[in-house]
């Protein structure tokens, strides 16, 4: 049993990935951690998850959770993230990040300290995102030059960054495929008199509304025709239950920067 910590163990991700891993035959909760000053500290993560009485207590001392655990599943902040990600790197841990919002400086810091531990870093957890992911990119290399990409994302109204994650991965994924680079071509907003679309331009687009757990549509648009490609989340169980399977497969690998695309097989699909 491969025992893990939780980061962000009391918000509602948090609550969710505990009792996947607690539903997980080779995993066992350890440890949970969360921001000195929340009101859950103290309480037994599995009460808080629903779960039922576990012993594992809620704490704010991140060295002393590490200590108790194999691997640590983080889905916070980026500033907290990586902090923790330092500690971990100190540590020799394994450590699973489904944050988003980590910035090119961030990601480039993640990869220099994963030369000191196996971590697991994808925008999304989701099974059925990843497998997006790579349709998407062979749909967008059959189709080329002569259809337009936009993509269009939607989630609660409490997601702090915009466009999520996955939508920019999502973008950077079909980009490549057509020979481009997101951080050339995508246009994020439009208003106003913004003249024709141009052939290289990939749009992504934001809704921020409710509840939604998270819905991306990418649209290839032709003359004449268009395919539409949507995954909808229907509960964060989907995202909880790949960062169990992370949780799994990074603990015990040779130290390096994973994706869920090595977690689930899918590099070569």
């Amino acid at each position: 049993m491969k025992k893990v910590a939780i980061a962000g163990a009391a918000g509602r991700m948090g609550r969710r990935i505990a009792v996947m891993v607690n539903e997980h035959r080779g995993l066992q909760l350890a440890g949970g951690l969360e921001a000195p000053g929340n009101p859950c500290l103290g309480q037994d993560l599995g009460v808080l998850a629903g779960i039922g009485p576990l012993g594992v207590a809620i704490g704010d001392q991140a060295a002393e959770v590490l200590d108790r655990a194999e691997v640590i599943i983080d889905f916070t902040f980026h500033e907290a993230t990586m902090k923790l990600a330092r500690l971990v790197a100190e540590r020799g841990k394994a450590m699973v990040i489904g944050t988003t919002g980590l910035t090119p400086d961030n990601l480039a810091e993640l990869k220099e300290l994963s030369r000191h531990f196996p971590c697991v870093q994808s925008p999304n957890m989701a099974v059925g995102v990843n497998v997006l992911f790579k349709t998407a990119a062979k749909v967008a290399a059959v189709l080329g030059d002569g259809y337009d990409i936009e993509i269009v994302e939607a989630h609660h109204r409490m997601k702090k960054d915009a466009p999520s994650g996955t939508a920019l991965k999502l973008g950077e994924v079909v980009a490549a495929a057509v020979h481009r680079k997101l951080d050339q071509v995508g246009v994020f907003a439009r208003q106003g008199m913004i003249g024709a679309r141009t052939d290289q331009e990939i749009g992504i687009q934001t809704v921020r509304a409710g509840d939604i757990v998270g819905e991306h549509t990418i649209y290839f648009a032709g003359a004449g025709e268009r395919i539409e490609i949507t995954h909808r989340a229907h509960s964060r169980d989907n995202f909880a239950k790949g960062a169990a399977l992370a949780a799994a497969w990074v603990a015990g690998q040779k130290n390096g920067l994973y994706t869920m695309f090595d977690v689930l097989g899918l590099q070569d699909f």
